[in-house]
């Protein structure tokens, strides 16, 4: 089997888990809320429209991030997308654990007892020496 062959069936094992299928159902749910997709659309035309300002006119574009804000709180805290972050972090952890073990195999690593490396930095950034 080659590399691409066993990637390919890795692929299909990612696909196949059950944290994938939740962030599909996720990601779908998301493009068919319609109400979360206006929010979207009107995120970003108060964001293109605060790009468009002059200088000078900084009263309006207070205006305009403090409507960003409420905006992208209300996407934030609708329903579909609590879901998707939430699913997405799963993925994503799965995703940190496959490139481990792959990591740990490229340095020499025995890749039948390797396990993905846990790290407990507790999100502070400023000492670490590389992201998990």
């Amino acid at each position: 089997m080659t590399i691409l062959e066993a990637t390919r069936k890795l692929g299909e094992a990612i696909q196949q888990d059950e944290r994938f299928i939740r962030f599909a159902k996720a990601r779908l749910a998301n493009d068919n809320d319609t109400a979360l997709q206006e929010k979207i659309g009107e995120f970003n035309t108060v964001r293109m429209n605060i790009e468009r300002l002059s200088p000078e006119e900084n009263e309006k574009a207070d205006e305009l991030r403090k409507k960003l804000r409420d905006v992208y709180g209300e996407i934030m805290s609708s329903a579909t997308m609590v879901e998707y972050n939430a699913a997405k972090t799963d993925v994503d952890s799965m995703l940190n654990d496959v490139n481990s073990v792959i990591m740990q195999c490229v340095d020499g690593a025995d890749p039948t007892t390797c396990e993905p490396l846990v790290h407990d930095c507790g999100g502070e950034c400023s000492t670490c020496g590389g992201c998990h």
